[in-house]
């Protein structure tokens, strides 16, 4: 974030915020969890939390060993607000794996050269070749949330979006790429919780950008994009995951327990890896606005 924009979401939280969400903060206890509507309190407790995450990235780990023998192609894509906890998820997923094999694709703004290329094309030369797992922090989904509301992308653009990426993904699956998509949902008290908590950090200013700033004022414009782009994309053949990620340690179990769920690995242990919980973790039908 640049130096000029550092103090942005403290003037937004004092003089633009609804009162409800800065009512929210303000009275936030430590471990509390602000959403009214989210299923607990308070957060999972970190106990419970680094035992399962410990024995999940050892399934990770089998998961990987199998990706390599096999030559299976998986790409995870992660979509969500700004402070949703994709890139905390993905981190964690990563973290005990080779990133010659888990490797995170987060690409930046499309060049003139790009902007003029069929749109879905800079992301295929990132998509995994046989014994990758490739991790979208961010994908092809920009044009129908951020670019939307921001208007990078004209109407008319977006319709052909719409129309072509569901018969997109379908080759992708239909080529033996196993497709995970998530959406990490998170409230609006709490994503501005965090982005101040970004704000105050010296060292985690980098991660705010005036995107970030202006967002805060169209929450409207993306709940709305959202809720569309979750109604058009979600398929038999490339479903959305939805996960409610106002407690990030649960959202990042439910993201990792989803994956191995839906790969056939050797050595798998099911009983280790459990299900995922079904108060933050489904179809469109958990989104909440």
């Amino acid at each position: 974030m640049s130096q000029s924009h550092v103090g942005e979401i403290t003037k937004f939280f004092e003089n633009a915020a609804p009162k409800d969400v800065r009512d929210a903060i303000e009275g936030r206890k430590k471990g509390q969890v602000i959403s009214d509507s989210y299923p607990y309190d308070t957060q999972m407790d970190r106990k419970v939390y680094d035992k399962h995450l410990a024995a999940l990235q050892i399934e990770l780990v089998k998961l990987q060993a199998d990706v390599k023998a096999t030559g299976n192609r998986i790409a995870l894509v992660f979509e969500g607000r700004d402070a949703a906890g994709k890139g905390g998820t993905i981190k964690r997923i990563r973290m005990n794996l080779n990133p010659r094999v888990a490797r995170v694709v987060a690409l930046s703004k499309p060049t003139e050269r790009e902007t003029s290329q069929w749109y879905f094309q800079r992301y295929v030369h990132h998509l995994p070749a046989g014994e990758e797992i490739a991790l979208f922090d961010r994908s092809w989904y920009n044009r129908g949330v951020v670019e939307h509301v921001f208007e990078f992308c004209t109407p008319a653009q977006r319709k052909s979006f719409f129309h072509q990426v569901p018969h997109f993904e379908e080759q992708l699956v239909d080529d033996g790429i196993t497709l995970i998509k998530f959406w990490l949902n998170v409230g609006r008290a709490e994503q501005l919780r965090r982005f101040l908590g970004r704000e105050s950090d010296p060292l985690k200013q980098w991660k705010l950008s005036w995107i970030d700033v202006e967002g805060l004022n169209r929450w409207d414009a993306y709940t709305s994009a959202i809720s569309e782009t979750l109604e058009r994309s979600h398929t038999d053949h490339a479903p959305w995951t939805i996960i409610r990620s106002d407690d990030k340690k649960r959202a990042r179990i439910a993201a990792i327990q989803t994956v191995l769920n839906a790969v056939d690995y050797a050595g798998k242990d099911a009983s280790v890896i459990g299900t995922p919980d079904a108060k933050i973790c489904g179809g469109p039908e958990v989104w909440d606005a």
